[in-house]
């Protein structure tokens, strides 16, 4: 029987019915006894069993030589998590762990009900496991109490700097008591995680069990080159060529999650998708069903890249390049876990073959170049896999033995391998055709001769109808019922385009215009009894707009065109803009303009042009005296005491 005598026994029993022989490197680093009570700073590969390690570094603070209290009040340990699929993870993790100690654990996870939470931390926890968010929301509410924490762990503490908790964590820090004990884990140790740990640890053990030859050898990498519009094509091919019971494709975003599950699911795979678009409700309900079977692919983003731990996950394909490296080793590291092998998959379109070796070299990691597992090649591992399954190599029972018998009677024995064969293949989805790929030269060009024997036809729409191929294409395959590849060469030219189909094609093409040979009603086809000539030299470009030649038009000089006087008719002609003479035609000392009469002043009281004289304005001029002897109001006054101008009318009555 396995011993661990420098454990606390409860937690040597929930190891050894678990299932472990000895302690992972990591794990046997931790609880060393030099090191009890001190601060860690942890860098530790992906797993490596590094959340059962914190589980057991901090068993001091909670068990000690006591044990652990049968009634609990306040918290004694808190571990924080990046993302809610870790927390919930830990907090699996921690049970069977600690269920032998009798330890209540409580979550403080983001998306859960938060009344439920704090009814659990008002019964009182020994461990609270959550996300940064919900526990500073806790803590502010006074929901949860850090007065009694013995000890603090930040699980995937450089994802959390990534994600934006910074400030999260150094509230909760502050939060708890300065006597608590500070673990830092993490596959990685940046400048921000040694300067977190400088500002809230204290003198702490820097621990690591990452070597470059050690921390990938569970993990085979492997770089596929695809053609670029070959990717999803490749990440088919992949799925059906290794047929793995678990495999997770990672994408950049949550429209690409999307997009490819849909594609998968159309295609027959069991296929699941995990994003941060799902709520809570629905990512458990993704993990459960990897979990349990139901699903075999998972088709995630990079929330799901830490942490998760899927139960002999054996591949999984960047569908998508990381970000960066550390993104790589924490997508690869969701296979190849507790000495288990595991496949990388990274495909890579031919357009970023340099960006993805740049990636790789940073990342460190050994990678094999190969190509995109081919049709034939899928094909032959289906029938490789064919002579091995139980159905083929189990003896037959009584119950069957009937059966068999009139099998055998009714048909011949290559019938009943064809119908097996059949049955094998039925089951599983047809791989997909690629381009090929050379691994040193990249994609392999396709030779004209490959299109073989076709017919070439003459379309009466050319440069001059703005003809366009991208649209002529689809209007082809309409007409005659085709697909792409059995069009050729499309060559437009000014007045007529040619086109090339395949001489298999020619009759159903034919057939689909008709007796007048006319495609979609504004355009005639013209059966050629060859290749036109001319066609092995570059099209022409189309003539510019309104030249149906062809050819530039020569560009005329510009001709000034001499002033037009304009009639005015029966009206008289306004005045010239200059009335005096040029200078070159004036007398010396004469003037350009002669001086003109000033118009007569208007008398007051006038109104202005177009408008009716005041009704008090008085005739004669500005301080003559009218004919009642009074004087004359001066022009523009206001009038004096008496009505107002305007027609008297009765007052209309208010309403009531």
């Amino acid at each position: 029987m396995t011993e661990f005598p420098h454990l606390p026994a409860a937690l040597a029993q929930a190891l050894v019915a678990r299932g472990y022989e000895a302690l992972t490197p990591v794990q046997e680093a931790v609880t060393k006894p030099e090191i009890a009570g001190r601060d860690l700073l942890v860098s530790a590969q992906t797993g490596s069993g590094k959340t059962v390690a914190f589980g057991l570094a901090m068993a001091g603070e909670l068990i000690g030589e006591s044990g652990i209290s049968p009634y609990p009040d306040l918290p004694r340990a808190l571990v924080v998590a990046p993302t809610r699929e870790l927390a919930m993870q830990v907090s699996r993790e921690l049970g069977w762990l600690y269920a032998g100690a009798g330890a209540v654990i409580a979550g403080a996870v983001g998306g859960m009900d938060a009344r439920a939470e704090r009814r659990a931390l008002e019964r009182g926890a020994h461990i609270v496991v959550g996300t940064p968010g919900r526990i500073c929301d806790h803590i502010r509410r006074g929901a949860l109490d850090l007065a009694a924490l013995s000890a603090v762990v930040l699980d995937e503490a450089d994802e959390m700097l990534d994600l934006g908790f910074r400030e999260d964590l150094e509230f909760i820090l502050e939060s708890a008591p300065e006597s608590r004990r500070t673990l830092m884990f993490s596959a990685t140790v940046p400048r921000e995680i040694e300067r977190l740990a400088g500002t809230f640890q204290r003198e702490a053990e820097r621990i690591s069990t990452i070597t470059a030859r050690e921390s990938h050898a569970d993990i085979d990498y492997r770089a596929f080159l695809v053609d670029r519009g070959d990717r999803e094509n490749a990440i088919v091919n992949l799925l059906r060529f290794h047929e793995a019971e678990r495999a997770i494709v990672f994408c950049s975003t949550r429209a690409a999650v999307a997009h490819l599950t849909g594609r998968l699911l159309n295609r027959g795979f069991s296929v699941v998708a995990l994003s941060g678009e799902l709520t809570q409700d629905e990512r458990s309900r993704a993990l459960q069903m990897m979990r349990d079977g139901r699903a075999r692919v998972c088709i995630a983003t990079d929330v799901a890249a830490r942490g998760i731990d899927l139960p002999g996950l054996e591949l999984v394909i960047h569908a998508d390049l990381p970000m960066n490296r550390e993104g790589l080793l924490h997508r690869s590291g969701r296979t190849g876990r507790a000495g288990r092998k595991g496949l990388s998959a990274i495909v890579v379109p031919v357009n970023i073959r340099a960006k993805a070796e740049r990636l790789i070299r940073e990342a460190g990691v050994a990678v094999t170049w190969d190509t995109a597992p081919t049709p034939e090649a899928i094909l032959a591992r289906d029938e490789e896999r064919m002579l091995t399954e139980p159905g083929l190599t189990e003896p037959v029972t009584a119950e069957e033995f009937d059966a068999v018998e009139r099998l055998l009677a009714a048909f011949p024995a290559k019938q009943l391998a064809a119908a097996v064969l059949r049955q094998f293949r039925a089951a599983r989805t047809p791989p997909e055709d690629i381009v090929p790929m050379t691994v040193g030269e990249g994609p392999k060009p396709r030779a004209r001769e490959e299109f073989g024997a076709a017919r070439w036809y003459r379309l009466s729409m050319g440069h001059d109808q703005w003809v366009d191929p991208k649209w002529l294409l689809p209007m082809l395959c309409r007409a005659g019922d085709l697909t792409r590849r059995d069009i050729g060469m499309i060559r437009v030219m000014q007045d007529a385009t040619f086109v090339q189909i395949h001489e298999s094609m020619a009759a159903r093409f034919e057939a689909g215009l008709g007796p007048d040979r006319v495609m979609e009603g504004k355009c005639t086809v013209e059966t050629l009894p060859g290749m036109p000539e001319g066609l092995d030299r570059p099209a022409p470009k189309p003539a510019r707009w309104g030249n149906k030649g062809g050819e530039r038009a020569e560009r005329k000089p510009y001709e000034k065109k001499p002033y037009a006087a304009r009639s005015y008719g029966d009206k008289p002609a306004p005045k010239p803009h200059r009335k005096g003479p040029p200078r070159e035609e004036r007398a010396e000392g004469e003037a350009r303009f002669e001086p003109a009469e000033r118009p007569a002043r208007k008398p007051d009281g006038a109104a202005p042009k177009g408008r009716k004289a005041a009704p008090w304005a008085r005739e004669g001029g500005h301080g003559a005296a009218a004919k009642d002897g009074k004087p004359k109001a001066k022009y523009g006054a206001k009038p004096g005491p008496g009505p107002k101008p305007g027609k008297p009318g009765p007052k209309k009555p208010r309403k009531a």
